[in-house]
C-alpha cells in the first residue's frame, strides 16, 4: 500500500502554481489605482508611498483577484453549503459548549436586586482585562484625532 501512495504522489494531477496567473502576462486594468485607494481608506490601511509600492500592491491585488476568480470556478454541484468553519468533533463541541460549570464564576459575581428579582453585577469588581484590552486599537489608523475625551480615528468619505 506505501508503494501505491509514493507512485499516485510521484506524479501530481495539478500544481498551485495553476492557480496564480502567468507571470509573464501583462496585468490588465481591473483594479485602478483610484479603486485601490478607496479600497485602503475603506479598510483603514495606509496609501502607497510611493507609485512602485502602488504598483506592487495592485499586482498583489491581481493575483489574489485571479486565485479568488479560480476558486470561484470550482464546480460544486452536488456539495452541500458549508455554513462556518468550525472543529464538529465531539472534543470540539465539547470545547466550546457553554455549561453552567463555565458560567459560575460569572454568576457568583452577580447579585439578586428589587422585587423582580433582576441579576445586577455587584458593585466594585474589578475586571481583569490584561492581555484582552491592553492592544493599541489606533495603531494601524493613518490619521488620528486625540482630544481630551480619548482618542479617534478619522475615516475620510466622499468624492477626492
Amino acid at each position: 500500500q506505501r508503494e501505491n501512495i509514493d507512485k499516485l504522489l510521484a506524479n501530481p494531477s495539478w500544481s498551485v502554481r495553476s492557480l496564480l496567473p502567468d507571470p509573464d502576462a501583462q496585468l490588465t486594468e481591473e483594479i485602478t489605482p483610484n479603486q485601490l485607494h478607496h479600497l485602503l481608506r475603506l479598510s483603514a490601511l495606509p496609501q502607497p508611498k510611493s507609485p512602485e509600492e502602488e504598483a506592487e500592491m495592485l499586482k498583489t491585488l491581481h493575483t489574489q483577484l485571479h486565485f479568488v476568480r479560480d476558486i470561484q470556478n470550482v464546480d460544486t454541484d452536488g456539495v452541500e453549503t458549508l455554513q462556518s468553519l468550525r472543529d464538529e468533533t465531539d472534543e470540539g463541541l465539547a470545547e466550546v459548549t457553554i455549561s453552567l460549570d463555565s458560567l459560575k464564576k460569572a454568576l457568583d459575581e452577580e447579585e439578586v436586586i428589587g422585587r423582580s428579582q433582576r441579576p445586577r453585577r455587584k458593585r466594585g469588581q474589578t475586571v481583569n482585562t490584561v492581555g484582552i484590552e491592553d492592544w493599541d486599537v489606533l495603531r494601524a489608523a493613518s490619521e488620528k484625532v486625540v482630544t481630551p475625551g480619548g482618542s479617534y480615528f478619522v475615516v475620510r468619505s466622499g468624492k477626492e
